[in-house]
């Protein structure tokens, strides 16, 4: 026998003490050594959460709880759970029922000791294979997500590098931007699609000239409204896609360059008709595009980058956005 089955954790839950000793006996003498039974199916659901099983054994005829009861309530912890009905109720109508309500076999009493052996082994292999194949699935979900996120920083990498050859603001301002995204109430798939999509912010910078990107000096009025373009640069560059991801990055591109008041670019949007993404990068990518250096500017002290930003609120940046962003700089 399979080492890996005979270690697989087996609940009985049957109100018959009797038919509980003779279904432990038989288990542990074919090897099983994790087993564990309840009389009361009340504790069902306690029990199952502290012991988490491979495997239950039911009966359905019960005091205070039948087995369709409990079945209805381990469905709720675990809709795949194995399930197998060992009954003295022999009645096709309550067979059915088992089955359709989430038993994946259904065995009468008095069973073959055999019988009833083999297709629990049966059932524990198939849960072991389906456990097996959902940890490959979720290991190859990690890579996929993980070399996602490794291309997104790289390619984002190529317009960054232009005027920030360390590359470490994406990597600093996203994981930022996650951050305050956790702490506004955005959901753990809206924060992952924003630590993925906010390095994208600048893609746009790849469609600026050298000569303005690193030019020591201010810009002109002509020099910053080219500038300017690369937030509409971004957008053209990541549009035209359904993929959330994308849709949010261009989001993020197009945006995180308007202001709370309205006057920012590259439409003038205002207040909250800046999308929520856009308006956390914004408070963001100036946070630490002011304490890092530039081509045309010095180092700003934390200090003095958390007045600028309180200076701002309600002109650039979104008001209720700034408790959350002095806690996490705090943090």
């Amino acid at each position: 026998m399979d080492p890996e089955i005979l270690n697989c954790r087996i609940m009985v839950i049957d109100d018959d003490p009797m038919s509980v000793a003779i279904m432990e006996e038989m288990l542990e003498e074919r090897g099983f050594n994790t087993v564990t039974s309840i009389t009361d199916p009340r504790l069902a659901v306690e029990k199952y959460a502290a012991f988490t099983p491979d495997l239950v054994l039911l009966d359905l005829n019960m005091p205070h709880l039948d087995g369709f009861a409990v079945m209805e309530r381990l469905k709720k912890i675990d809709n795949h759970l194995p399930i197998l009905v060992l009954t003295a109720d022999d009645d096709r109508k309550a067979r059915v029922k088992a089955l359709t309500n989430g038993a994946k076999d259904y065995i009468c009493k008095p069973f073959d000791e055999a019988e009833t052996f083999t297709r629990i082994c049966n059932m524990l292999e198939v849960r072991l294979l389906n456990n097996k194949l959902e940890e490959k699935v979720n290991e190859r979900t990690r890579e996929l997500h993980d070399t996602r996120l490794d291309i997104i920083r790289r390619l984002s990498l190529a317009a960054e590098y232009r005027d920030d050859d360390t590359g470490e603001h994406i990597v600093r301002m996203s994981r930022m931007c996650a951050r305050l995204g956790k702490k506004v109430g955005l959901s753990d798939e809206e924060v992952d699609t924003l630590l993925s999509a906010s390095p994208m912010h600048d893609v746009g910078k790849i469609g600026i000239s050298d000569n303005l990107l690193l030019k020591p000096a201010k810009l002109t009025f002509e020099e910053f409204e080219i500038m300017k373009t690369h937030t509409t640069i971004g957008g053209h560059i990541l549009g035209g896609s359904d993929v959330p991801l994308l849709v949010m990055a261009r989001d993020i591109a197009m945006t995180h360059h308007e202001k709370w008041d309205g006057s920012g670019y590259p439409a003038g949007l205002k207040g909250e008709g800046i999308p929520l993404v856009g308006r956390i990068t914004a408070i963001c990518d100036v946070y630490d595009a002011l304490t890092s250096e530039r081509p045309y500017k010095k180092p700003w002290s934390v200090a003095d980058s958390l007045e600028e930003i309180k200076r701002n609120v309600g002109k650039q940046f979104d008001p209720g956005l700034i408790e959350p962003f002095l806690s996490l700089v705090e943090e």
